[in-house]
């Protein structure tokens, strides 16, 4: 059996501008990681205390 030939690819418009700004420009940086700070780290109450738990604390 014979191998079947690949068919080449479509054209993408924004494959090539991307290739184009990439030969121009360089590559971009990677992003960066931003570390969550304490107060994002906390985790808030789900739901506001209901009257009957703020008079059950007394």
């Amino acid at each position: 059996m014979a191998k079947r030939r690949r068919r080449p690819k479509a054209f993408s418009m924004v494959k090539a501008v991307k290739a184009n700004a990439r030969e121009r420009v360089g590559q971009p940086r990677p992003g960066s990681v931003i570390e969550p700070t304490a107060a994002r780290r906390r985790r808030q109450p789900r739901h506001k205390e209901t009257l009957q738990d703020l008079l059950g604390a007394e």
